[in-house]
């Protein structure tokens, strides 16, 4: 974690221990999201989410206020202040006391990627370890299919006795060490599935998001999405934001609003965030399914220029356009 990053979370966390909540009631909290008067303050949602971690806000609270949210939307710094208290509900990446795996951890660029999906969207699988190959670090923590979208994990789990569930020691022992190498270079790059002590207020609220018909409302789409890949604590981060008719966003205008939202959040959080904006109206490359996608990944890493299929020249650019980025952000260019 940068000394920007520390500094921040420490103030945030210092401002809510001296401050006074005797006024804080769940149905305070509602009330004034409901009436929509003023905005939330960071510490009355960090006091909120809290409440409802550890079980002293019920879900039909919780659900009023996604819908009150829905219905009158967040600003932009309780959308941050929801995902930043999203993500200390739960764990979250310490790199700094990794020094004992790698002494040099705290001066390693740590930089991930995240889409919002799509049909046949196989990137992360050549994207991670390309950027790793310049010596960066690609701490990813993917998701499985949403929808018609095929998740990462989903995708590397079609690999017979891949493991995808690791603890944030784990983790970080396979990113910083040469195990598994013919060389004493680290590894550098991961793919895992996130670990289930981290966001569990984003897990719980997700499925009430899922019942109640406010998945798609923008600020818990952008917490929800966004708390994830903060836990990771990475130094940067760039978005691949879809549109198109094989995407969640139909339209370029929403995949613009949702791209600006998730770097301003990023942003306020103290993560260097950058979004692409990529369509999407048909597969990436030419295969689709779990199996196939890993095939043609496979393929490509392992072919010369030449030998690669017309087919996946479209997956290639895309991930050859994030890759550039990551590295400018790495400082790699």
């Amino acid at each position: 974690m940068s000394d920007t990053q520390n500094f921040r979370k420490s103030q945030r966390k210092s401002q809510w221990r001296e401050a006074k909540h005797d006024h804080l009631t769940p149905q305070y909290i509602l009330a004034k999201k409901r009436y929509n008067q003023e905005p939330h303050t960071p510490a009355e949602i960090a006091w909120f989410i809290e409440q409802f971690t550890q079980g002293h806000v019920k879900d039909y609270q919780m659900t009023a206020w996604l819908m009150a949210i829905c219905l009158n939307g967040m600003n932009g710094v309780e959308t941050a202040a929801l995902c930043d208290a999203m993500v200390d509900s739960g764990e979250v990446m310490d790199w700094s006391s990794c020094v004992h795996i790698c002494k040099d951890v705290n001066n390693l660029h740590k930089v991930d990627k995240h889409s919002t999906g799509g049909v046949g969207d196989k990137v992360s699988l050549i994207l991670a370890p390309l950027v790793a190959s310049f010596d960066l670090v690609v701490p990813m923590m993917a998701g499985r299919g949403l929808g018609h979208t095929g998740g990462t994990i989903d995708k590397l789990e079609s690999i017979p006795g891949y493991r995808t569930q690791y603890s944030s020691e784990e983790f970080a022992k396979l990113l910083l060490t040469s195990t598994d190498r013919s060389d004493d270079r680290r590894l550098n790059a991961a793919i895992v599935s996130p670990s289930k002590d981290m966001v569990p207020a984003d897990k719980r609220m997700y499925a009430l998001r899922d019942v109640t018909s406010t998945v798609s409302c923008l600020p818990l789409q952008i917490s929800s999405i966004m708390s994830k890949k903060i836990a990771e604590r990475p130094d940067s981060l760039v978005l691949d934001v879809k549109f198109g008719l094989g995407s969640f966003n139909k339209n370029v205008e929403e995949s613009l609003q949702l791209a600006s939202g998730m770097i301003e959040t990023g942003e306020l959080c103290g993560i260097n965030t950058t979004a692409l904006v990529t369509r999407m109206d048909s597969p990436l490359g030419y295969a689709v399914g779990n199996w196939l996608e890993v095939k043609e990944c496979i393929e490509i890493m392992s072919s010369k220029e030449a030998a690669l299929s017309e087919l996946s020249a479209d997956l290639v650019n895309v991930t050859l356009a994030l890759a550039a980025q990551m590295l400018v952000q790495g400082g790699k260019a």
